[in-house]
């Protein structure tokens, strides 16, 4: 594969990682409430789902999801309804006074609800079935051309969301924690959420 395919792609897809979405904005809740590890994994929750479309779109799943609205208003509606989840519990617990607790969340329950998150975003399985193959060759071995803009898209992922997180993570280390500072951030992040299943159902 030239290079200057590899570069085009990535001015293609970069754009759309930076655009702000449910997979940008849990992130960023994430690195808010919980600090950089929190980011981290959910950033590696969100790699992963990225990884699950990659398979789906290897195996043509992705050409089927395109074809039937109806499924594709399915995945679209769950996904909605998961990260509406997310931000209506976090909302709640900003609205609960308390004692400042230092909890360690569970690393397979924040990665998980990262997986989740893109997972259940059909616009993520879409972009390896309408942006991708525009950049394949079929005079060579399209499996491993394949291979190769998936891992470029996954690589541009992990370091743009990385970035993210650490800029939310920061203020989350920079101020000195209290209860009511919890709130706020978790409060935040719960808006963030919002925002998120909000632009899922406009999409």
């Amino acid at each position: 594969m030239e290079i200057q395919t590899l570069l085009l792609f990535s001015a293609t897809a970069i754009p759309l990682i930076c655009t702000p979405g449910p997979d940008i904005l849990f992130i960023s809740s994430q690195g808010l409430s919980g600090g950089i590890s929190a980011a981290w994994k959910a950033n590696v929750g969100v790699i992963l789902g990225y990884i699950a479309h990659a398979i789906l779109a290897a195996l043509g799943l992705a050409a089927v999801v395109a074809a039937s609205p109806l499924l594709f208003n399915t995945i679209k509606w769950i996904g909605v309804a998961y990260v509406a989840y997310l931000a209506i519990k976090m909302i709640l617990s900003a609205l609960k006074a308390g004692e400042l607790k230092l909890q360690t969340v569970s690393s397979t329950a924040v990665i998980t609800k990262g997986f989740l998150t893109s997972f259940l975003n059909p616009k993520g399985l879409l972009l390896y079935f309408a942006i991708l193959p525009n950049f394949l060759h079929t005079s060579e071995n399209v499996a491993i051309e394949s291979l190769i803009l998936s891992a470029t898209f996954i690589t541009s992922c992990i370091v743009i969301y990385g970035i993210v997180g650490v800029i939310f993570a920061r203020m989350y280390r920079n101020s000195s924690y209290s209860d009511k500072k919890r709130r706020i951030s978790e409060g935040v992040a719960g808006g963030m959420l919002t925002l998120a299943a909000v632009g899922l159902a406009n999409s």
